[in-house]
């Protein structure tokens, strides 16, 4: 038997599919209407946390943050049977998956972070990808039953907290890649450039083909053999600015792009790859 708690959407696919493996699942959300709503699929709801938990012998949670986490596994802990297991699908900070850890290991529970890059169409067809990290005999142990929630479990190490980070990691790209698209289709707009026309550049050249040599670049601490001279590059920026602005735009992040090379041009690095940039961060 098992506990879900956090009946957003990406809890209520994971339920659905548990449900459809023919689990019995119990679900509880801080909105009881979200978890009411999943009995017509054959959950079993609860108004009250700790009833939710009890009886079962793995509970999973998808809640917002680290806070959120702590306060609902407290008010779920007076109704853990003995030896239940704890896994937590929520993206949290590193450190406070280190802590939980820790501190539900000194209470005789095994808690076990296992954050995912998967949508809620990905948690209802078991695809994508969960990550986990921690005690490889725990790990060992859960593998099989992760193993069908996703299409991919991919294991970072003994560290705790290292499946954590590595979302965040993750995260931070993609973030960071949808910026820099909302640039790119204002820059597109401020040229009177279609989006059709923006996708049939992007489905001639594909940009992501790039990525690991991008990384390997940066990493390697070589720059002075440039395939794009840094000065380059900023006159690029400049020029994507001043497009935006004559048809009354305004970019996001290029703009914080150009004063970072800025100051790498001011350290003497403006024939460099402009790649530099990223020599810091490593």
């Amino acid at each position: 038997m098992i506990a879900f708690l956090g009946m957003g959407l990406l809890g209520s696919n994971f339920t659905k599919a548990l449900l459809q493996r023919g689990e019995v699942v119990h679900v509880w959300n801080r909105t009881t209407a979200r978890a009411k709503a999943l009995e017509s699929f054959g959950a079993i709801a609860f108004n009250d946390v700790a009833e939710a938990v009890k009886g079962v012998t793995r509970i999973h949670v998808t809640l917002k943050d680290d806070n959120a986490v702590n306060d609902v596994l407290e008010k779920a802990s007076s109704g853990f049977a003995k030896g239940v297991v704890i896994i937590d699908h929520t993206t949290t900070t590193a450190h406070g998956a280190a802590e939980r850890t820790a501190l539900w290991k000194s209470r005789g529970f095994i808690y076990l972070h296992a954050p995912v890059f998967m949508g809620p169409q990905n948690a209802l067809e078991s695809t994508g990808t969960m990550l986990v990290s921690g005690d490889e005999e725990i790990i060992a142990l859960l593998e099989p039953e992760l193993a069908k929630m996703t299409g991919k479990l991919v294991n970072f190490g003994s560290d705790n907290n290292k499946a954590a980070g590595m979302k965040l990691i993750g995260n931070l790209f993609l973030i960071s890649m949808t910026a820099g698209v909302v640039d790119t289709l204002t820059l597109a707009k401020a040229l009177g450039i279609s989006t059709d026309e923006v996708s049939k550049l992007f489905d001639t050249w594909n940009p992501a083909g790039m990525l690991p040599a991008r990384l390997k670049k940066i990493t390697s601490g070589t720059f002075n053999q440039p395939s794009w001279e840094l000065e380059m590059a900023r006159k690029d920026t400049r020029l994507m600015m001043e497009e935006a602005t004559i048809a009354g735009k305004e970019l996001t992040i290029i703009p914080s792009i150009a004063n970072e090379m800025d100051k790498w041009i001011a350290k003497g690095h403006g024939h460099d790859d402009w790649t530099v940039i990223g020599k810091d961060a490593v």
